[in-house]
């Protein structure tokens, strides 16, 4: 019988690249927390997917000479592959260049807009491409994106926005008499007081500047920005304003949608007061838990330090990998990734303890009674310290689930694998078949292993499903149901057990390591060797102070008409205003250089090239193949002289 509905999503990730183990270790607990509720008899809905919209996919792409389409149908063909090597078991993946997604989302767009919640206006700002997100002055952090720490770009453009503001009070009103809404306690007390409590300004939900994205169904110039399309999809992939919504009715609001803390703002603010504008309830819990950490900090590539489980899938076996993602993370807080930890951690923990116990305990029913479980006709007192520990080990692991505390829920698991490991130590039955009137009691030992272990596998199945499979199948037991570990006599005696094979094979620590360590070594970026143009004859002091480069700033910025590679630039230099034509068009777009800061050669004869006049030329460097970069000296002064 159904304990009723339970619905868990992870976020829906950005296919920009390939994942990396941080982005894995979501899924995992997402995943595991999603099996356990099944198990425990919850009628249960996992959701993940790809947020496949934005300018920054539309530029990777461009750069790559492919559709922005194109571009993530490989990047998620690679996602889907990785989940299926970590064993995520999702009810649906969902992708928001789906067309149903799309129709949604323009129908939540429009309402919003009827209602005047939605409005047209322009806006001016600083703008962070990689994280999709605007930024005032005083947010940026020594002047670059508080979120990722890269640069920022000055737009202005044509945009609608969302009015947050109006709810505001509402949705403070909502987390403060729902402590649970927002875990952890700390995260909650961070979105009150850090942008609740201070003031919402509203918020920019479209862009002119870029096509790739959903289109606004009655102003084509416009594509809906990032966290309308990217947020809706927890409800669009229900079924959600669409003729077919009978899992949206079934499992809407959302029990938990497990996030990263980098995104908590969006799914504790910004969502939230999505729904309340839409009147639809609200999820009843956000948790965002913390970042994998290597090397004391956050994985990046230029670092060399990304971690990626397919390759550590390679070396040690998904369950390894899932593991030490559950077990070795406090959830809810940063967690640190080693190679030597995760090692050790696999001897340990699964090599020494689980692996172990089931090795012995199937050698010696293989040993003593030629492959056959024995009846529990010999019970002593000893038993019962065993049999208690086991009963309580689901009760405590479903209780700590529920609390979403998915480290200490394997605790329990491994208290009764580490307990049943010293009642083989108490009871020696090495010793007591050496002995024929001992046999009966042999025989109740070796069942009681059993019993421990069939509760084990049971409970171990939401955690790491191939162990538990591979437990099962040697100890050859029926009964793997939730009812069935309620008591300690799902084993049947006369049951032959399969062929003892080893799980977790120990692993040669310093070897191993060594060998991860020349992998990384080879997969760190390597500084690309450029072929330099020869330097030209030289020069003295007196030729270069012919030269006077001059700090600009760029006002407007357009295409040249017929010209490919040439853009018209109108640039401030000191009060006077300035045209420059540069061949920069294949490098950038007009938009992205309105407001930069440039260095402009002042005293260059002025020139006319396609009809324009050229008042300057602008200093940039290349690498003489496909990258080329306007140099830039920050925001001095225009006018100000560069020596």
């Amino acid at each position: 019988m159904s304990k009723g509905s339970y619905y868990i999503t992870t976020p829906i990730y950005y296919p920009s690249a390939k994942l990396h183990i941080g982005n894995t270790y979501t899924t995992v607990a997402a995943d595991a927390i999603a099996r356990f509720k099944k198990l425990t008899g919850y009628d249960t809905f996992f959701l993940t997917g790809t947020d496949e919209h934005g300018q920054k996919i539309q530029r990777l792409a461009e750069a790559k000479g492919v559709t922005p389409k194109k571009y993530v149908d490989e990047i998620v063909a690679d996602i889907k592959d990785l989940w299926k090597i970590m064993n995520i078991d999702y009810d649906k993946f969902i992708r928001t260049t789906d067309d149903y997604h799309i129709e949604t989302v323009q129908k939540i767009f429009k309402k919003l807009y009827d209602q005047g919640d939605i409005y047209k206006s322009e806006y001016e700002g600083l703008y962070c491409t990689p994280c999709e997100s605007f930024w005032t002055e005083t947010q940026l952090v020594d002047g670059k994106c508080p979120d990722c720490g890269r640069p920022v770009e000055k737009t202005k453009e044509e945009a609608y926005f969302f009015k947050m503001s109006k709810y505001a009070d509402r949705l403070i009103e909502h987390i403060e008499t729902h402590p649970e809404f927002i875990q952890p306690e700390s995260r909650k007390n961070e979105m009150l007081n850090n942008f609740l409590r201070p003031g919402l300004q509203d918020l920019c939900v479209s862009r002119t500047s870029f096509d790739w994205g959903v289109p606004v169904t009655f102003d084509d110039k416009h594509v809906i920005y990032v966290w309308i399309d990217a947020l809706s999809n927890y409800i669009t992939a229900l079924g959600y304003n669409q003729e077919n919504d009978e899992l949206y009715n079934k499992y809407w609001p959302a029990n938990v949608h497990l996030v990263g803390k980098d995104i908590l703002r969006f799914h504790t603010i910004y969502w939230p007061i999505m729904l309340m504008a839409l009147d639809i309830p609200l999820p009843k819990q956000v948790f965002g838990h913390g970042w994998l950490l290597v090397d004391g900090g956050k994985m990046s590539k230029s670092k060399g330090n990304v971690v990626d489980p397919t390759v550590l899938v390679e070396h040690f076996g998904t369950d390894p990998v899932r593991y030490y993602l559950l077990h070795e993370i406090p959830f809810g807080q940063d967690g640190l990734y080693t190679s030597e930890i995760f090692i050790k951690k696999t001897n340990s923990d699964l090599a020494n303890d689980l692996g172990n116990l089931v090795n012995r305990t199937i050698a010696m029913i293989n040993k003593y009674f030629d492959g056959t479980i024995q009846a529990p006709t010999a019970k002593e007192e000893i038993d019962e310290d065993l049999i208690k520990i086991a009963l309580e080990a689901p009760t405590k692991a479903e209780k700590r689930m529920d609390e979403l505390k998915i480290p200490e829920a394997l605790d329990e698991i491994w208290a009764l694998v580490r307990r049943s490991n010293k009642y083989i130590d108490e009871t020696m039955p090495w010793v007591l078949a050496k002995d024929e009137t001992k046999k009966e009691r042999l025989g109740t030992v070796l069942y009681n292993l059993v019993e421990s272990l069939r509760i084990v596998s049971v409970v171990l199945s939401a955690f790491l499903p191939e162990t538990s499979q591979k437990i099962k199948k040697q100890l050859n037991v029926d009964l793997a149901s939730w009812d069935s570990i309620a008591s300690f006599d799902g084993t049947k005696a006369g049951t032959k057990v399969g062929e003892g094979e080893v799980i977790f094979p120990r692993i040669d620590v310093e070897k191993k390591l060594e060998e991860l360590a020349k992998l990384q070594e080879e997969q760190k970026p390597k500084e690309e060797k450029i072929e330099m143009e020869p330097i030209k004859p030289e020069i003295t002091i007196e030729d270069f102070d012919k030269i006077d480069l001059r700090v600009a700033k760029v006002l407007e910025c357009e295409p040249v008409k017929k010209a490919k590679k040439l853009l018209k630039l109108k640039v401030d230099l000191g009060g006077e205003i300035r045209q420059v034509v540069s061949g920069i068009a294949k490098y950038y777009k007009p938009e992205e250089m309105v407001g930069k800061y440039i260095v402009l050669v002042a005293n260059l004869k002025p020139v006319k090239l396609m009809g324009e006049l050229s008042q300057g030329m602008i200093l940039a460097a290349s690498d003489n193949k496909e990258s080329l970069i306007a140099v830039n000296p920050g925001e001095l002064p225009t006018g100000s002289k560069v020596k």
